[in-house]
């Protein structure tokens, strides 16, 4: 592979500035809307053996070189900010009048069809932060969550921020019923959810950070049909405490 010679941009994503030393141009057209001017904080360079190495992990069965470098540039990126107290969780993320709400469930459960029925509910007031791998910062003990360019299939996500209110664990069910569950029970099901770097110092930083995060957070366990009542349901609970 030939490297690009204008593959070289900065990215500010989660509070954090990232100098990116990239392999093809699709990647700064995918993070167009991430890019700054500010001095960076770290570096990350894409090389022929990262692309590689996500080949080999890949579950598509011919997946393109650019689609490998934008994989490979999300988990380098986020093993880096593990060390920030910053981590990346599969799931599909809504703000509504400045909070946030992240809804986690293995794929295929209706994480995107539960989001899309808040903002039908709710209208202007709901603003899609991220439809797949928001990144959530702990600062100055409030847990944050913002937007980053790796948004799912639907492409649904804008580069925002906003104090997170609560995590919902979602599961499909007949009659829409939501209730609270403890920071322990959070912590394990939490865990299903996050990036873990193959790094163990990295590791160790993540697990610390998500520890946190279900002392400073609210946990919800959701049993939803996907008629337009499950957003009423979810959002009266999660919103009013």
């Amino acid at each position: 592979m030939m490297r690009n010679k204008t593959t070289k941009f900065k990215i500010e994503i989660a509070g954090t500035v990232a100098e990116v030393d990239a392999l093809f141009e699709s990647s700064k057209r995918i993070c167009k809307d991430y890019i700054t001017d500010k001095p960076a904080e770290l570096s990350i360079t894409i090389t022929e053996d990262d692309i590689e190495k996500e080949r080999y992990h890949s579950t598509i069965d011919t997946p393109s070189v650019q689609n490998l470098e934008y994989m490979a540039l999300y988990r380098k990126l986020c093993t880096e900010l593990a060390s920030r107290d910053t981590v990346l969780v599969h799931g599909s993320c809504v703000s509504v009048d400045g909070q946030a709400y992240l809804f986690c469930a293995p794929s295929g459960t209706g994480k995107s069809t539960h989001t899309r029925l808040w903002r039908n509910a709710l209208g202007g007031r709901a603003i899609m932060i991220n439809d797949d791998k928001p990144l959530l910062r702990i600062n100055d003990n409030y847990p944050m969550i913002y937007g980053s360019p790796w948004n799912g299939k639907h492409k649904l996500g804008n580069n925002v921020s906003a104090t997170l209110k609560a995590i919902c664990f979602l599961e499909r069910g007949e009659i829409n019923s939501i209730e609270k569950i403890s920071s322990e029970d959070a912590l394990s099901l939490l865990l299903k959810y996050t990036f873990r770097p193959s790094d163990t110092v990295k590791t160790i930083a993540v697990l610390d950070t998500v520890t946190k995060l279900t002392e400073l957070c609210n946990f919800w366990s959701l049993k939803c049909n996907m008629d337009q009542e499950a957003a009423q349901v979810s959002y009266i609970a999660m919103s009013t405490q």
